[in-house]
């Protein structure tokens, strides 16, 4: 997720997966990948930072699982319904 402003002020995080496409046009309009649009106050290449670091910090955070002791796995078995 990623944090950007609305042109009233108020903040909203987006999933930034989801984004197809970014326009300036003058302001800098987030097109989704459903077709919901969002007009924000950051430019294009602050968006596009955002994106990058947030891929980033994915990559590293996955990274970092991986180098540590596996969770011990969890098994479910069905128990017989209680009366």
């Amino acid at each position: 997720m990623i944090v950007v402003t609305r042109l009233n002020g108020s903040s909203f995080a987006l999933n930034a997966d989801l984004v197809e496409r970014i326009h300036a046009t003058p302001d800098t309009t987030l097109l989704m990948v459903d077709g919901t649009n969002y007009v924000v106050t950051e430019s294009v290449e602050e968006v596009i930072e955002r994106i990058v670091e947030f891929r980033a910090r994915v990559l590293a955070r996955a990274q970092e699982l991986d180098r540590g002791t596996p969770a011990p796995v969890t098994r479910l078995t069905l128990a017989p319904k209680a009366d």
